[in-house]
């Protein structure tokens, strides 16, 4: 995944115990506040026989709208989060640990804006033992991105 790090030169590697990847575990232990952690689920939208995956970016406080905003979005007529085996096979990743950097070639990268208004954000580096640092405007800076208001505050 370094290598795909070229697309955010000004993003920061940390090693982070791979045990402590899923947010909640790594904000409480890493002492790192849920509204600087960005997730990154992946979904896959379908119309007909076309299937289509999409990246999306939603604050660790926030609730994506997948079966509004985004299945709008992808012009998808059902739309689910992929399963993890589809996820970790089309990505290439490990599961806990997808990032929007180094997704395959066409995929939909949508950054919601509260991840923009966030500064710098902790994301998955694509493995469980690293995170990135970085802030939600580089997230427009990937092939593919899109800012979009798609997510709401958990209650």
């Amino acid at each position: 995944m370094v290598a795909a790090l070229g697309a955010v030169p000004s993003a920061l590697v940390a090693p982070i115990d791979e045990t402590l990847a899923d947010t909640a575990a790594f904000c409480a232990a890493y002492d790192v506040s849920p509204a600087a952690s960005a997730n990154c689920v992946v979904v896959a939208g379908r119309r007909g026989e076309t299937v289509t995956h999409a990246a999306v970016m939603v604050l660790a406080t926030h609730r994506a709208d997948v079966n509004g905003v985004v299945r709008r979005h992808l012009g998808a007529r059902k739309i689910s989060f992929a399963a993890r085996d589809d996820a970790v096979g089309l990505t290439g990743m490990e599961f806990g640990g997808i990032t929007p950097v180094g997704l395959p070639e066409g995929w939909p990268v949508l950054v919601d804006e509260a991840v923009v208004a966030a500064g710098e954000v902790v994301i998955g580096s694509g493995l469980r033992r690293s995170k990135l640092l970085l802030t939600g405007v580089d997230l427009l800076s990937l092939p593919g991105a899109e800012r979009l208001e798609l997510a709401s505050p958990l209650a």
